[in-house]
């Protein structure tokens, strides 16, 4: 097989295919969560900008736009056809009886990245840290949750998937992160309200 069609998009998506990735019940209401979050997001961020503070505009901005592709994500499952191209590269290059190394890699590497990522930006920006932490960390809680599930280790992904009285462990750990930065958004839009008035 030559590297033109190793690469070529079709053979990356393998079995992947466009469609909906969670139609069940609590798939549409996580993916409505993020859109309102998002909507949330992007008029409080448009309060800030009447306000001038152009740094914490610029903050829930970024949210706004995370929010929109999650929420897009969420029924696209893109993550799936990211997990597939690597498959599909891993069978065509040889190595996908070594993957475990792969994925393992990944998924450190990229937990460093975030922490690290995160743990600078509370040091660089202390007043913002401090003022939208809740905010910070349902962002940090749901990108640790979406490397998780895109590194497919089968023994995580059990862990998510554990049912506890028809209550799915991803739904608990995906709806905290929104929540999260949800409940930030209205707090300091309404705070924010209160001052100016």
């Amino acid at each position: 097989m030559n590297e033109t069609s190793i690469w070529s998009l079709d053979y990356l998506m393998g079995r992947w295919s466009p469609g909906i990735g969670d139609p069940h019940f609590m798939g549409w209401v996580t993916a409505a969560s993020y859109l309102v979050c998002a909507v949330v997001a992007a008029f409080f961020a448009t309060f800030l900008s009447q306000m001038e503070e152009k740094r914490e505009c610029r903050f829930w901005m970024v949210i706004t736009v995370l929010m929109l592709f999650l929420g897009v994500n969420k029924q696209l499952d893109l993550q799936s056809l990211f997990a597939e191209a690597g498959r599909q590269i891993a069978l065509a290059q040889g190595w996908y009886p070594n993957r475990r190394i792969v994925q393992f890699s990944f998924i450190a590497v990229f937990t460093t990245v975030l922490i690290g990522t995160f743990l600078w930006f509370a040091k660089r920006h202390r007043d913002l840290f401090a003022r939208y932490r809740l905010a910070s960390c349902g962002l940090l809680f749901l990108f640790g949750f979406i490397v998780i599930r895109a590194s497919a280790f089968h023994h995580v992904d059990e862990i998510i998937q554990y049912d506890l009285h028809g209550i799915k462990m991803n739904w608990v750990f995906e709806m905290t992160g929104i929540l999260l930065i949800l409940v930030e958004g209205l707090n300091a839009w309404r705070s924010q309200l209160t001052r100016k008035a």
